[in-house]
């Protein structure tokens, strides 16, 4: 014929290549039924859930929660905002290791020290220790009388009005200030559960280089700084 037949040759598929998890895969047993669960009312056991969107929280958990989302949303004065500007992690670590070697004796401490004192006989109470200051109040007149060398404020004192005037104070009056995070952690300071502003007023001699370190740290962060803070608002995101 004219024209050449053309003969198709079936092409077979190339074997698969080895796969070791599908040969590894076990096969039911058809002796075992599969039992799918039924979470309907009365079937099985619910999952463990995340419920957390659903509890009710306690109240003082709500309202930090909600102030915090305040302080976002609304413009936060300048008075206000300063608050935020806490003190950096290393310089606090340094502060607090200075104020833990001038904590105030325990009440155990003070009763044994009156105890030893009546025992011996003696009357006078000798030499007053070199410790840290605490109580708003207190502080305040140590501040006034320019007795304090450095002022420790919490962040996170409540009401805020309590505090929020000291950093106008300490500038006025020419006297180094710092606010920290934690008003539980100055109250470990001193043996209270809370504490808002805590003061130096002096120092072992070994110790006059660390403290002299703060202040200008302190110095150069708040008090110079003093015009910048006071016109910096916050919130508004």
């Amino acid at each position: 014929q004219w024209y050449q037949r053309r003969v198709r040759v079936k092409k077979t598929p190339a074997a698969p290549a080895y796969n070791a998890a599908k040969s590894s895969k076990k096969t039911s047993n058809p002796l075992i039924e599969k039992r799918s669960k039924n979470f309907s009312i009365g079937g099985d056991i619910q999952p463990k859930r995340d419920l957390r969107r659903f509890v009710r929280w306690p109240k003082y958990v709500r309202l930090q929660r909600q102030k915090k989302t305040l302080y976002q949303r609304l413009k936060v004065p300048p008075s206000v905002n300063q608050f935020t500007q806490t003190l950096d992690k290393q310089t606090a670590t340094n502060l607090f290791k200075l104020l833990k070697k001038y904590k105030p004796e325990t009440a155990a401490e003070k009763k044994d020290r009156l105890k030893s004192m009546a025992d011996s006989g003696k009357t006078e109470a000798g030499k007053k220790p070199t410790v840290v200051k605490f109580g708003l109040n207190h502080v305040t007149a140590l501040v006034e009388k320019k007795k304090a060398q450095l002022v420790i404020i919490a962040h996170d004192v409540d009401p805020i009005e309590l505090v929020v005037w000291m950093p106008a104070l300490c500038r006025k009056m020419n006297i180094p200030y710092c606010i920290v995070k934690g008003k539980a952690r100055l109250g470990q300071v001193v043996h209270k559960k809370t504490a808002a502003v805590l003061a130096v007023t002096s120092v072992k001699a070994e110790d006059k280089n660390a403290l002299n370190n703060l202040v200008s740290s302190v110095t150069t962060n708040y008090n110079e700084r003093f015009d910048e803070i006071r016109r910096t608002w916050g919130g508004g995101k």
